[in-house]
């Protein structure tokens, strides 16, 4: 592992420390996501960018000498994101963490805002949106605090780690599962848990790219089929944890659960379009008390697909009708 740091702080503390995992990402993307933090009103003493270069085929470094006054840079044997965040965890000294993919960027006037909450609000935890387009919207709307146990409990919330900014020591020992996929879906709502005072926005402050060949988009087999058994892996573990929670914060889990379950089948109708390989899957997740679905009053959609998938009649329909997809949803 090489370590470079040539990161000037001041006499203030570090209130953000952005760690952004980078593996083989075209150089012009890695610098433009640096632009965008650069960009943002943080004093160069109130920002942290760790770049975790995770055993790209060429270092970085020598491509972001504008850079070294502003950056520390690891360069790492290639592990895969998880071990790379995780790498980034260990040498953060901010206030607050923010996850940024190398090959994306934060939108300057929406992640101020973002910024403003965590000064102003008071908060454990931000959840902001993501986006593949470019906007000037400057008017948010701001969810009241609430405990992420709250959160859970009453809707649906998106798992990717690069929506949130949260505050550091709320992690404790949480990190990423190595060596799968899903494993913000595993992250997200454990870190929620931990989080007492949680404000969502609707302000789009994160722009990722859509790149060919990226793990979400490979028609590769043997990748979609271990998609769809880390998934599996990631709803058996949670289950067994919400087992241990205590009363509010089980709840929350299991409505967490039975949604990923329910994408889970979806993918494995839609990514398979297999009568046998579904029935097996369904056969494990009735094992673990997991399926049917449970009776829940979650959303429309839920109450919808829960009635498809309780009766084979249902389950043939779904196979038939529901389309071919050959990557993520």
């Amino acid at each position: 592992m090489q370590t470079q740091q040539n990161h000037t702080q001041g006499d203030g503390q570090v209130l953000i420390s952005f760690i952004i995992p980078a593996y083989n990402v075209p150089t012009d993307m890695l610098r433009q996501c640096l632009d965008s933090i650069r960009a943002l009103s943080l004093r160069r003493y109130e920002r942290e960018i760790i770049v975790v270069d995770d055993g790209s085929d060429l270092p970085f470094i020598s491509a972001l000498t504008e850079y070294q006054n502003d950056i520390i840079y690891i360069r790492k044997a290639n592990g895969g994101l998880s071990t790379a965040r995780n790498m980034g965890i260990r040498m953060a000294t901010g206030a607050y963490i923010q996850f940024i993919d190398g090959d994306d960027m934060l939108i300057q006037a929406p992640y101020e805002h973002v910024t403003d909450l965590i000064r102003y609000g008071k908060s454990d935890l931000v959840m902001f949106h993501l986006t593949d387009t470019l906007q000037k919207k400057m008017d948010y709307n701001d969810c009241e605090p609430m405990s992420g146990a709250e959160l859970m409990r009453s809707r649906n919330i998106h798992g990717t780690a690069c929506g949130i900014l949260f505050k550091r020591t709320i992690m404790g020992s949480l990190r990423f599962t190595p060596g799968i996929y899903h494993e913000d879906e595993e992250f997200t709502p454990q870190l929620l848990l931990r989080a007492e005072r949680v404000i969502t926005t609707d302000a789009k402050a994160y722009f990722y790219r859509h790149r060919p060949d990226t793990i979400t988009t490979s028609n590769d087999i043997r990748k979609r089929l271990k998609r769809l058994n880390d998934a599996k892996g990631v709803i058996l573990r949670l289950n067994t944890l919400a087992a241990t929670l205590p009363a509010e914060e089980r709840l929350a889990m299991q409505r967490r659960t039975a949604q990923l379950t329910m994408d889970y089948i979806y993918n494995v109708i839609t990514q398979t379009k297999s009568q046998h390989y579904l029935d097996r899957r369904l056969e494990e997740l009735r094992r673990k008390g997991l399926f049917p679905l449970p009776d829940r009053d979650y959303t429309t959609k839920y109450k919808w697909f829960r009635r498809m998938t309780n009766t084979s009649a249902g389950l043939k329909m779904l196979l038939h009708t529901l389309p071919y997809i050959n990557r993520e949803r």
